[in-house]
């Protein structure tokens, strides 16, 4: 009994550490938000990479739309369009909602896409994206990785904070068996946690 008890729980160790999300490589501080009151947003796409084999977007996208034409006639067009809008409906948004519910209700700093008003950008450079899988009596959690950058609106050669987060997980609870739903809970966690990093910054200032 010992045994089996001692196995789970390394078993759970060791899930949790693959699936875990880790801040790397953070250089600047977070002092020029204070007394802000709106950053905008944006979110770039431009090197992401796919997969464990990190193929482009473009590759990723041809190899599925393929796969899925050839097992149901059509089935890779429909899919396509989900993929296509799933930024603006599912990715973008979530990440959105999460740093309202952390910084914003903390703070009263507002996250916002297209305010060019406001002195500061936030940028989302999606750079990695690992879909995950739900096939019912298993499944694999996405991973997100990004780099968070915060740089003068109106000179963006000025970053003034950068961090890296690592395979941010998506997940829910219960099944999901969307591909860009499990993508969107990754931006959201990634937010999150972002959040709560920001927070904990700007108290030490």
């Amino acid at each position: 009994m010992k045994t089996k008890n001692l196995l789970a729980v390394l078993f759970l160790c060791v899930t949790l550490a693959v699936t875990a999300q880790d801040f790397q490589e953070e250089r600047g501080n977070l002092s020029f938000l204070k007394d802000q009151k709106v950053v905008n947003v944006e979110f770039k796409y431009d090197n992401l990479r796919l997969m464990k084999d990190n193929v482009t977007e473009k590759e990723y996208v041809d190899e599925r739309r393929e796969f899925l034409n050839n097992r149901n006639k059509g089935e890779g067009d429909n899919w396509l369009k989900k993929w296509e809008g799933a930024r603006e409906t599912f990715w973008e948004p979530k990440f959105l909602d999460l740093m309202r519910r952390t910084v914003t209700e903390s703070k009263g700093i507002a996250f916002q896409k297209d305010a060019p008003q406001a002195a500061y950008t936030l940028i989302v450079d999606a750079q990695w994206i690992y879909p995950g899988w739900d096939a019912w009596v298993m499944k694999q959690k996405a991973k997100v990785t990004t780099v968070l950058s915060f740089v003068e609106t109106n000179n963006r050669e000025n970053v003034l904070y950068q961090i890296r987060s690592i395979e941010a997980p998506g997940d829910q609870i219960g099944h999901n068996y969307s591909n860009e739903l499990r993508i969107g809970e990754g931006f959201e966690k990634t937010a999150k946690s972002f959040g709560k990093l920001i927070i904990k910054r700007l108290k030490k200032k």
